[in-house]
């Protein structure tokens, strides 16, 4: 499964970013093969609408499941449509997959 984690920094040590659509990276976690790729936010300085459009991207990438500090309603409501579960939590990134 592949997991989205939004992050302050581009690895595994790094701490959750508490804003989903303004967040640094994305981290996106595969719990079976272990294997990661991050991406950094292009959305993250939009003038508006960052949250939508990160979500998509979330979308298009095959994750099914988000952790994130916290959520917009917009994104969330993109979300609940897909069927994707949304963690809202704080820490590092390796203790939350760790966790999964």
């Amino acid at each position: 499964m592949i997991v989205c984690i939004t992050a302050k920094g581009d690895t595994l040590d790094s701490e959750i970013d508490p804003r989903f659509g303004r967040c640094s990276y994305f981290i996106f976690y595969d719990t079976e093969t272990k294997n990661y790729e991050v991406f950094p936010n292009k959305w993250k300085e939009a003038m508006g609408g960052a949250g939508t459009q990160a979500a998509q991207f979330v979308l298009e990438k095959g994750a099914k499941k988000v952790v994130t500090g916290n959520l917009g309603p917009r994104a969330e409501a993109i979300f609940k449509l897909a069927g994707i579960e949304v963690i809202l939590t704080s820490g590092k990134v390796k203790d939350t997959i760790n966790n999964l």
